[in-house]
Order: structure tokens, then C-alpha cells, then sequence
């Protein structure tokens, strides 16, 4: 009676061995399964970048940029003749309007014309507001 059951622990035992090395073989096979699939992805998008700096290239091109300006911009081409020097530039003429004070604000705040008003719209004495009545 005691073997019996000892044997059946032992196959009981063995089963759920089998039972847990197939669930680690299971995702062992998904997980190596993802890793493929993410190196394939990883592969695909470096593909892209290098299409993608292909086509930057060949667009950033000077001789390509350079036909598009002649095709589609009426410019013409800088003449040694545009250049001059800088001693040959002449003089900057004098200056007739008297600039302004060094102190702008100041000057309106000490304008005499001023007649205590605070806008030009407020003449005589302002209106007294609600709350300020006494």
C-alpha cells in the first residue's frame, strides 16, 4: 500500500514536472518569438532612417537647390563689380532733428502745460465711486 502511493506521488510528481518544463519551453518559444519580431522591427525602421537620410541628401543637394533658384527665382548672380569699400562709402550726413531728452518720462512729468487732470477725457472733479462715499 505504501509503494502504491509512493508511486503515485512519483508520476503525480513527474507530471507536473512535465507540466512546468513545457509552460518554460511555451515562453521560452513566445518570448524568442517577440525578440525576433523586434529585431525584424528594429531592422525595418533603420531601413527607413537610411532612406530617409538618402532623400535628405539628394534634396539638400547644392547643385539641386541651385537649379531650383535658377528654374523658379529670377535672380541673378553677385558681380566682383557689387562689392565696394568701406572708405569709398560716403559720410553719414549730419543730423538736423534734435534728439530727443535724455530723460523722456521725465520730461512729461515736469511738462507745465499739465493741468492735473489724469486723462484727457476727466475734466473738473472726478465723480466720486460707490464705495468711496462717506
Amino acid at each position: 500500500m505504501v509503494v502504491r502511493f509512493l508511486n503515485i506521488c512519483v508520476i503525480a510528481g513527474l507530471v507536473l514536472a512535465a507540466a512546468y518544463v513545457y509552460d518554460i519551453k511555451y515562453q521560452s518559444t513566445l518570448r524568442a518569438e517577440r525578440v525576433a519580431k523586434l529585431q525584424h522591427d528594429v531592422r525595418r525602421e533603420r531601413d527607413v532612417i537610411a532612406s530617409l537620410r538618402a532623400e535628405w541628401a539628394r534634396l539638400g543637394n547644392p547643385r539641386r537647390i541651385q537649379t531650383l533658384a535658377d528654374r523658379h527665382l529670377s535672380l541673378k548672380r553677385v558681380e566682383a563689380s557689387q562689392f565696394v569699400n568701406f572708405e569709398s562709402l560716403p559720410e553719414r550726413p549730419p543730423q538736423i532733428v534734435q534728439p530727443p531728452s535724455e530723460d523722456p518720462i521725465g520730461a512729461m512729468l515736469d511738462d507745465p502745460a499739465d493741468d492735473g487732470n489724469l486723462t484727457g477725457s476727466v475734466t473738473g472733479n472726478p465723480v466720486a465711486v460707490k464705495g468711496d462715499r462717506q
